[in-house]
């Protein structure tokens, strides 16, 4: 059995209405009538009606689609942030297309222009490990292209972004080691291009000084693609273990996990005698083995806030000047809470 199409057209002559009339009461405007909408509501739920997407994002010049580019869906942080921003889009009859880059500058570069190119009213992006020229971005941004950044940012004043208290979170993870009293505390981090990996590691020094501990660089190990794979974890392992440490403080999901993975491989090496805490928004940190001591983000408040700023900017009827940026705190989730 075929479905009709029922037009606005249709409506309007069923309910002996006009046309205007019936469209600005399915956009619920301030210029209708509370009994005309519910009229007119009813009637549209009664046929089935679906507004034709193609026909209005002709007649308005817009395509009521966002962008959202983050390295890996996968990643318990970016799925979550992903259900703030789709709670958000769907609210405002906007649908979401997500992209994955793999921590690929060049894979980020090209899903920008696609995005871009298919006529998507805004973006938002978390950028790649990879990504040092901006440049591209600058351009559409100077084009008044809506772009929101979040998590991962550039040093731009010209657009809005969203992130966690990075240095706070590092400070808390290494206040809660020190209290448990550990004294030499490795960190095992990302690329130094990203934002957050910078952050991260002022907040473990911040930590370190705020309790007398020395800054030690041989207990600092960067992965450059953020644990994406497992061999640069297994790198980063080898050369903590010639060191001497009783705590590690990790940035991020992947090299959580990677690292408990490489560290039950090496035959030998007592778990329990090293405390792990670090930067995840996995469900499940207490399920591992050792379980981990979570400093958690509030992904999904976090993409809400993103996804508003970025269709506020959309939907702006002049152009921003006023950017912010957001800043979210975390929360330490301490062992077997």
């Amino acid at each position: 059995m075929a479905f009709e199409n029922y037009t606005i057209k249709d409506i309007a002559k069923a309910l002996n209405l006009s046309t205007s009339t019936v469209s600005r009461a399915l956009r619920d405007s301030y210029e209708i009538s509370a009994d005309t909408k519910k009229l007119v509501l009813e009637y549209a739920e009664k046929i089935n009606y679906r507004a034709n997407p193609i026909a209005r994002s002709l007649k308005e010049r817009k395509s009521y689609s966002i962008g959202v580019i983050v390295t890996e869906i996968a990643n318990n942080f970016f799925s979550q942030v992903i259900d703030g921003i789709e709670s958000v889009a769907y609210s405002k009859n906007y649908q979401v297309v997500i992209s994955q880059m793999r921590e690929s500058s060049v894979r980020e570069r090209l899903n920008v222009e696609h995005l871009y190119s298919r006529s998507t009213d805004g973006l938002l992006i978390a950028l790649s490990a990879e990504t040092m020229d901006i440049t591209y971005l600058e351009h559409l941004i100077g084009k008044g292209f809506p772009i929101v950044f979040f998590d991962r940012v550039p040093n731009l004043a010209s657009c809005h972004k969203v992130i966690a208290d990075n240095r706070q979170g590092g400070f808390d993870a290494i206040q809660y080691l020190v209290n448990r009293g550990k004294r030499k505390i490795a960190h095992l981090t990302g690329t130094k291009k990203l934002s957050i990996t910078r952050e991260r590691l002022e907040g473990y020094k911040m930590g370190l000084e705020a309790n007398g501990l020395p800054y030690i660089p041989a207990l600092v190990k960067h992965c450059e693609y953020g644990g994406l794979h497992q061999d640069e974890i297994e790198q980063a392992v080898t050369e903590l273990l010639q060191e001497e440490y009783d705590a590690i403080f990790i940035s991020g999901d992947k090299l959580s996990m990677g690292y408990l993975q490489a560290m039950k491989e090496r035959p030998g090496v007592d778990l329990t005698k090293i405390e792990v805490t670090g930067f995840t928004n996995s469900k499940a940190v207490n399920l591992l083995s050792p379980p981990i001591t979570a400093v958690r983000q509030p992904a999904f408040e976090m993409g809400e806030k993103a996804a508003e700023l970025l269709i506020q900017q959309i939907e702006a009827k002049h152009p921003i000047e006023d950017f912010q940026t957001i800043v979210f705190p975390t929360t330490l989730i301490e062992q077997g809470i």
